[in-house]
């Protein structure tokens, strides 16, 4: 757990001389903080970072930085991730600002940037929510580029390999052959972040279960379970079995927890403790993580089981750290 502090603006200005940047870093009277889900959190951070120490805004820093994960093709999140067991990659984002305003797309296909899409959704529309086809054809309508349905080489290897294993055949009705939750198959990137002027924000994208029914959506899209903002107190995210994140409403439930004084570490860890005694014969081989961020800028996570990490990011810290867990 940290604290913001205050930017030391010289060292700020030797890192911008040293990239070349021609922007001069403002004197901030508060320490921004990022974090980020997982080890790819770390790159997301990077980007995310590049707003934040200039001032600039949590929204724009919380999509940005996602975005950068987003574009890899490395079965993680976007168009490289793993597909439904119909062999198509459908995908999943939310995005919350400071002001209860929000946005979200689920079950997207063949749009690079579903974050984006769902901002649009947030800024465009007077609707929280789009999905499927319609989803599509907003983000098309926005000039959003319709990309190739292709899965990538590491997704259709693996992708075959399950097929191979299961004995799936796709198009199929029967709801079995479903794989269980686990790191290696289970695809999201959450972020919160706290700027300058004390703004919160988060984003939350996914290509969801690897190899899901098709037509499932877990908690990532859905404001109150995968992602919530409540500028007077934190924000919380999530990411592991999007099922039960939903049944507790993982997210808001956090923020609620913080509200009534706990830490955000603590706080993450009651609603973990709620899941476990609500449901402890269903956790077999699931996993659950949540992250939070309250309005001073200390942070925490916590977890079901062992594995989760973090990304976390400030004036002084550039850092992965391992959560602590229940079991």
């Amino acid at each position: 757990m940290t604290t913001r502090r205050t930017f030391l603006s010289g060292a700020l200005a030797s890192a911008a001389a040293a990239s070349g940047a021609s922007l001069k870093p403002l004197t901030l009277s508060r320490t921004p903080v990022v974090l980020s889900t997982w080890e790819t959190g770390m790159r997301a951070n990077d980007k995310a970072w590049e707003i934040l120490s200039y001032g600039g805004k949590a929204l724009d820093a919380v999509e940005e930085g996602v975005r950068v994960i987003e574009d890899e093709l490395n079965c993680c999140v976007g168009l490289g991730a793993h597909p439904d067991r119909e062999g198509r990659v459908t995908l999943d984002a939310s995005i919350m600002d400071h002001r209860f305003n929000c946005g979200s797309v689920l079950f997207l296909e063949r749009i690079k940037h579903p974050i984006s899409v769902a901002r649009r959704v947030m800024e465009k529309t007077p609707h929280v929510m789009l999905a499927g086809e319609g989803a599509q054809q907003f983000a098309l309508d926005e000039g959003f580029p319709l990309e190739s349905g292709e899965l990538s080489p590491d997704a259709a290897r693996g992708y075959q390999a399950w097929l191979k294993k299961t004995g799936y055949q796709p198009r199929a009705r029967s709801s079995t052959a479903l794989a269980p939750v686990s790191p290696q198959n289970h695809d999201t990137i959450g972020m919160i972040a706290i700027d300058e002027s004390g703004n919160l924000s988060g984003s939350c994208t996914t290509s969801g279960l690897a190899y899901k029914m098709r037509g499932r959506i877990g908690d990532s899209p859905i404001i109150g379970a995968g992602l919530y903002v409540d500028n007077d107190i934190g924000a919380a995210v999530a990411t592991g079995q999007g099922e039960d994140i939903v049944r507790v409403a993982g997210a808001s439930s956090i923020v609620e927890a913080m509200r009534r004084g706990l830490s955000p570490e603590k706080a993450c860890r009651s609603v973990v403790e709620k899941l476990a005694r609500v449901r402890r014969d269903q956790l077999k081989d699931v996993q659950v993580c949540f992250l939070a961020l309250n309005k001073q800028g200390e942070y925490g996570g916590f977890a079901l089981r062992s594995g989760f990490s973090f990304a976390v990011r400030t004036a002084k810290l550039k850092t992965l750290t391992a959560s602590r867990f229940l079991w």
